[in-house]
């Protein structure tokens, strides 16, 4: 089996934007599938306005019905309590042995990545994916690379080196991260909560089954 992207979030709601980034890590990393993973409780997030799990699972179901590529688990769903990254890569990591798991994350979330639980069994586990911020921001006046490894050598391992022929932070004994340029898009689940608040359009930002959804149900009024 080729390699399985694991894209976690709260996806409240999953929105355009998460489908085209998600697109492009699998189509860069010719992966045979990336796993949408809702959060039941996320940790490091304020849960003000966070829709039922149920609800944020049912709408990245319908989002991604065109997508053959594109998969749902609900093993944070299911699990007990807070839900730590790790103990899902590592049920992944059981569930298909053969292949190569890709943990997938965005950029501000990784520069956080010191705060989760057991950051550093990461490293040894799984190769990470960072992908750029999915639209222009005045957050760091570095580049993404040197951002990244201003982050690596200051929380990580100072043995981390970028590759930039391969965009990729290799170790000699650890799991490489990658950094991927994803298309820019100005969308965020707060803004698309925001407009619905206001009575504005979300059209444009999430697919017509979410949109269609979230009125239905009365999320985010």
């Amino acid at each position: 089996m080729k390699g399985i992207g694991l894209f976690g979030g709260t996806f409240n709601p999953l929105h355009n934007g998460h489908l085209k980034v998600a697109e492009d890590v699998r189509a860069q990393f010719q992966m045979e599938k990336i796993y949408f993973i809702p959060s039941a409780l996320p940790p490091h997030k304020k849960r003000d306005n966070l829709a039922d799990a149920g609800d944020r699972y049912q709408m990245i179901e319908f989002a991604i019905s065109g997508y053959p590529k594109f998969d749902i688990s609900d093993v944070e769903i299911q699990r007990k309590g807070l839900s730590y990254s790790i103990d899902t890569v590592r049920y992944f990591k059981k569930k298909f042995p053969s292949a190569t798991c890709y943990l997938i994350v965005g950029m501000d979330a990784f520069l956080e990545v010191d705060t989760w639980k057991s950051y550093g069994t990461f490293f040894d586990l799984i190769p990470i994916i960072v992908m750029t911020r999915p639209a222009e921001s005045a957050v760091s006046t570095l580049n993404p690379a040197e951002e990244l490894e201003s982050y690596i050598q200051a929380h990580v391992d100072q043995h981390y080196e970028f590759s930039p022929p391969t965009s990729c932070f290799v170790h000699p004994e650890r799991q490489p991260v990658f950094l991927c340029h994803v298309t820019p898009m100005d969308i965020s689940s707060t803004r698309i909560r925001n407009l619905i608040k206001q009575g504005k359009s979300i059209t444009t930002m999430v697919p017509a089954s979410v949109e269609k959804y979230i009125y239905k149900k009365g999320l985010y009024l």
